[in-house]
């Protein structure tokens, strides 16, 4: 039987990702007899994907190597003893960044990746994570620097473009993140992820009708992103088209019926059609969803508001105003509120 283990580790060593995700896998299907689990190959799985930029993947590994405690112990047995036999190899410096910013160790794995782009200073990989620590802990201008070493090192590098364009967006440069989601297309025509952070970035433009179609570009290519239908029906509302708003909506709804926003967006729409029966059931769902949902707070306050039932009306708006994160709209809350005299606790 082929030693599916070595084999994995080599690949890993060499930077042969496909290979190392082969290996890994033939590793987990050909456990020794009496062995019911490992978790190391998953872990070298996760890694693989996380290299990739495929995050979904990503976390349905880690939750088969790095959920419980004796799966972290031996994991991490294995990493140690992975870069104790290659001190002088990037890779191994990297792989042990990857287990160490996973096991809420990040100062740590800071030194593993920049011992890593030490020894690969042509890599893109160490700074690609360097700049994920950074934004995790809100260092938004270190993680920016880390993101544009990674691209200037790997153009070609989708993951690290894509991050870059996010981070610029976090600080409204649209201008700067625009570029890299139109690059990112370029790499990967059909990641339709990409397609929906450009439509995201053009809608904070004002350029409402290039956002529809890149959000429609994003659905063709992933029909089941319930994200992706709400946001392109939070576009058609902005723009007074509330029939196409309600579409969108309920695709969302279809596509995932815990998603929550969508059921908070179709009861403002049937609250303003004064369908109150149908809007007290869609706050409702959505509280079941998410039971900090502040729009659908605020919509159940707006109905028991037009009943005449003050009492619990207050008692809505005040959650509503706990839970919503935009100063606006608590400060919307709170002036309507003063207006008729009451004051929320």
């Amino acid at each position: 039987m082929p030693d599916h283990q070595t084999a994995c580790e080599t690949a890993l060593l060499a930077g042969q990702w496909d290979l190392a995700e082969q290996e890994a896998r033939a590793w987990a299907r050909h456990l020794p007899t009496g062995v019911e689990k490992d978790p190391r190959p998953h872990f070298a799985l996760n890694a693989v994907h996380l290299v990739r930029g495929q995050f979904a993947e990503a976390w349905q590994a880690h939750a088969r190597c790095l959920h419980e405690a004796d799966d972290i112990a031996e994991v991490k047995q294995w990493v140690e003893a992975f870069v104790g036999r290659q001190q002088e190899n990037a890779h191994a410096h990297l792989i042990m960044g990857l287990f160490l910013a996973q096991s809420g160790e990040s100062e740590q794995s800071m030194k593993s990746y920049k011992e890593a782009a030490r020894l690969a200073p042509e890599s893109a990989y160490p700074h690609y994570f360097l700049a994920q620590i950074h934004e995790r802990a809100n260092h938004l201008e270190m993680a920016i620097k880390e993101y544009r070493e990674a691209v200037r090192l790997a153009p070609e590098y989708a993951p690290a473009r894509t991050n870059l364009g996010v981070a610029y967006q976090e600080q409204g440069r649209l201008e700067m993140a625009i570029p890299q989601y139109r690059e990112v297309i370029k790499l990967n025509p059909d990641d339709h992820i990409a397609h929906a952070n450009l439509a995201c970035a053009l809608a904070e433009q004002g350029k409402m009708e290039p956002a529809v179609q890149s959000y429609k570009t994003a659905l063709k290519l992933n029909p089941k992103d319930a994200e992706v239908h709400f946001a392109l029906g939070g576009l058609y509302e902005t723009r007074g088209r509330l029939d196409l708003a309600e579409r969108s909506y309920r695709d969302a709804q279809e596509a995932n019926p815990e998603f929550g926003s969508a059921h908070s967006a179709l009861g403002w729409l049937a609250l303003r059609k004064r369908q109150f029966q149908d809007a007290q059931e869609l706050f409702s769902r959505a509280l079941k969803c998410n039971d900090e949902d502040p729009r659908a707070y605020h919509g159940i306050a707006e109905l028991y508001a037009i009943r005449g039932k003050r009492q619990s009306a207050m008692e809505n708006y005040t959650k509503a105003v706990k839970h919503y994160r935009d100063p606006e709209m608590r400060n919307a809350i709170m002036n309507q509120l003063f207006q008729e005299g009451q004051v929320p606790d």
